[in-house]
């Protein structure tokens, strides 16, 4: 009889933990670059479906947030990664730290998106890295016709950039340089850059909101994205509505970069069904048509549509490309020669100028 009752305590116990723990949702850690968004009702309508609650952890421009990744291989500070690109795809893939999931979202994607034939990396949306002008410096004075007149007198110190170690689209633009001037004048370019002034900072973010004229700061070129210009327009707050964005592209041949951005779930997760149903969500249709006005990219999913303010994110005609495989090969001695001609030797001409 004893046996009998302590038998249907604990069976009556277990269901109540269970109960519990079923009454308790997941929360999902996403590790992010600090230009994620999302519209917070559909955040919060997804998680009021899936019973699944998304905590956004925010690791600085893209670079940055996959080493962090990396670093924390083994111990992952997330469950899931977005933001890594094309540039950065394959040192994502060797480090090994994504797991494995075939989205039965990826036949609505753009073909030309799906790039890792093993699966661990999902496209989310695509973009151009681009040059930005501020349309009010340049109203009465000539704009570059040739990637090269960028180190030209005439545009000495007006060119912001983002460093290629640390961000996505800095690393974009300097393989955009090694695309069209090659292996034997890329280095060269950047020499004449560094002399012409260019400044160089760390992210995207310091670069367009502190340095470009259009925040305030001295810099009216900028490395941004071709969608920026809608994104300036969308977000105006000037009385009159302008009818047309405060900036534009510069599409100079060869100087924008064909970028991807992607979604992987994390190895050593413990919420890999929680993880693959956010990877879904976030290539379904509503998801993709929220992103273009909240990280001012296309959308990977074929059938999205695009707002209508999309007519001021143009397409450019000429955008330089590289495989995962050239980037591969090549991204971090890249990066090292940039460093030593452009970041070390401003270093050094900066300690001598102080002397």
């Amino acid at each position: 009889m004893w046996i009998k009752l302590w038998i249907s305590c604990c069976l009556l116990l277990g269901m109540q933990l269970g109960a519990l723990g079923q009454a308790q949702p997941i929360t999902l850690t996403i590790l992010t670059h600090d230009s994620w968004a999302l519209d917070k009702n559909l955040i919060a309508q997804f998680e009021r479906q899936s019973g699944i609650r998304l905590r956004f952890l925010k690791g600085g421009d893209a670079g940055a947030m996959l080493n962090k990744a990396i670093l924390s291989k083994g111990a992952p500070i997330a469950d899931v990664i977005f933001g890594f690109d094309n540039t950065m795809l394959s040192r994502a893939l060797q480090a090994d730290i994504l797991q494995p999931y075939r989205s039965p979202e990826l036949p609505n994607l753009r073909p030309e998106l799906l790039l890792d034939q093993t699966f661990r990396a999902t496209p989310v949306d695509f973009g151009y890295v681009a040059l930005n002008y501020d349309r009010d410096f340049f109203k009465n004075r000539p704009l570059p016709a040739r990637f090269a007149d960028l180190a030209s007198p005439e545009f000495a110190r007006l060119l912001v950039v983002q460093n290629p170690a640390t961000s996505s689209p800095g690393l974009a633009f300097l393989l955009a340089t090694v695309a069209s001037f090659g292996e034997d004048g890329y280095l060269g370019f950047w020499e004449r850059l560094r002399q012409n002034g260019v400044r160089v900072v760390s992210g995207w973010s310091d670069a367009y909101y502190t340095h470009f004229t259009r925040a305030g700061g001295d810099r009216p070129l900028v490395v941004s994205y071709s969608t920026s210009p809608a994104a300036e327009l969308f977000f105006s707050e000037a009385r009159p509505k302008p009818t047309e964005p405060p900036t534009a592209n510069l599409f100079l041949p060869g100087s924008s970069f064909f970028q991807i951005e992607y979604v992987g779930i994390l190895r050593g997760t413990r919420h890999l069904r929680a993880a693959q149903r956010f990877v879904d969500w976030l290539v379904s249709r509503p998801a993709q048509e929220n992103i273009p006005t909240q990280m001012w990219v296309y959308p990977a999913r074929r059938e999205a549509t695009l707002p209508e303010v999309f007519r001021w994110a143009e397409v450019p005609p000429q955008p330089a490309r590289m495989t995962p495989q050239q980037i591969a090969q090549n991204r971090e001695r890249w990066i090292r020669e940039w460093t030593q001609v452009v970041v070390q030797n401003q270093t050094a001409q900066g300690v001598m100028a102080r002397r």
